[in-house]
């Protein structure tokens, strides 16, 4: 599996238990954006592609603040949240041949940006929000097995 998409742990490059494997994760992308033009061709590419709304993936932000209530980012920082139906699709979406092949390679040589992407399991709704926010749930099943996949760099 690839490191990017390990569970956070106390050190780098190790992972935690997983989530259950129909709890949905969210995928977190973070860093400087250095060519904004070529992130919008990449961003482009990712919608053509279609990988998202084969694997129940989609953006839960826009990726530029609002408002800062404390500290001050860098210049171009962006934080950019894609929500799955678990972790497996996460990985089939990083995984596929089509993301590592076609797409991911319109970000990089030289990085049109330098991001950490991490996989965070999606916090349980509590109970006095019941009936008042979404269920944390998917209605609607995303197999993954359809995305033809690459062997993953260790």
């Amino acid at each position: 599996m690839s490191p990017l998409l390990m569970m956070p742990a106390a050190s780098e490059g190790t992972s935690t238990t997983a989530p259950p494997s129909d709890s949905p994760v969210v995928i977190v992308v973070a860093g400087p954006t250095h060519d904004r033009e070529r992130m919008a061709a990449y961003g482009k590419a990712i919608a053509e592609s279609r990988l998202y709304e084969r694997l129940g993936g989609y953006y839960i932000n826009v990726p530029r603040p609002l408002a800062t209530f404390e500290g001050t980012p860098p210049a171009g920082y962006t934080v950019l949240m894609i929500r799955f139906p678990s972790l497996a699709n996460a990985q089939a979406f990083w995984n596929s041949k089509e993301y590592q092949e076609k797409i991911k390679p319109l970000r990089q040589d030289p990085s049109a940006g330098d991001y950490i992407v991490t996989v965070y399991p999606e916090a349980p709704l509590r109970a006095d929000l019941a009936g008042k926010v979404g269920d944390n749930g998917y209605t609607a099943d995303f197999d993954p097995s359809g995305v033809e996949q690459i062997q993953p760099r260790p």
